[in-house]
């Protein structure tokens, strides 16, 4: 016979229990009977727990997926040159100095790849765009290290 063993916890909006709060334990005792249930439903958070799985392996945690609440940004850094912004000081009549960041100058640009046979819409700096014009797009892509498929 297994024993699942749950520790409550009091919850309010994502901040966790303080000492003084109050602890509840939960015990349940489980046979083949019991097995035959199914599945037990939590009232407190409606996660359903199987019994059977305990029983067959080792204790596993239970968590929900995480899902950050805003997008990822694209960074403003060049990936072909590597260049990324400056950080420097504004300096007023009076000589008082302002930390501000000196951004790269990136541009949306549509190239066509000869080796793919289409277009490739890429974030890139000035200077990088001066320089596939020069060498090529595969020649800089490579010495970068950028995949181009894909792109």
């Amino acid at each position: 016979m297994a024993t699942i063993t749950a520790t409550i916890r009091p919850v309010m909006m994502g901040v966790p229990a303080a000492k003084s709060q109050h602890v509840g334990r939960i015990s349940l005792k489980s046979s083949k009977a019991s097995s035959e249930i199914g599945f037990i439903s939590s009232h407190l958070s409606g996660i359903k727990i199987s019994t059977t799985a305990f029983e067959r392996t080792a204790p596993t945690k239970i968590s929900a997926p995480f899902r950050p609440s805003l997008q990822p940004v694209a960074r403003r850094i060049c990936p072909f040159t590597g260049k990324k912004s400056n950080k420097a000081n504004r300096v007023s009549h009076s000589n008082h100095k302002t930390i501000r960041r000196q951004f790269v100058n990136l541009q949306y640009k549509k190239i066509w790849w000869e080796a793919g046979k289409r277009f490739v819409k890429l974030r890139l700096s000035t200077k990088a765009i001066k320089t596939i014009e020069k060498n090529g797009l595969d020649a800089v892509a490579k010495k970068a290290g950028i995949d181009l498929k894909k792109m």
